[in-house]
C-alpha cells in the first residue's frame, strides 16, 4: 500500500498525471459535480499506474479538490 498526494484539477481537455515532488496533479476531463469527477480520478489513475481500478480508495479529501489517495502496488 501506498499513499499519495493528489490535486485534482476538474474539466480539463484530456485526463493526464504530472509529478510535481511529492504532489501529484491530475487532471480530468469530468465536471466536478455528483462524484464524476472521483471516477474519472480513479480511472486516470488505474491507467497511470496500470493496476485496477479496486485497487484505489480516495482516503481523505472526497468532496475537496485536494485529496490522500491510497494505491494497492
Amino acid at each position: 500500500m501506498k499513499k499519495i498526494k493528489i490535486k485534482v484539477i476538474p474539466n480539463a481537455k484530456k485526463g493526464r498525471v504530472l509529478e510535481e515532488g511529492d504532489l501529484f496533479k491530475v487532471y480530468v476531463n469530468a465536471p466536478a459535480v455528483d462524484g464524476k469527477a472521483n471516477k474519472a480520478l480513479i480511472e486516470v489513475l488505474s491507467e497511470h499506474f496500470t493496476i485496477r481500478k479496486s485497487g484505489i480508495r480516495i482516503i481523505r479529501g472526497e468532496k475537496s479538490r485536494e485529496k490522500i489517495i491510497e494505491i494497492d502496488i
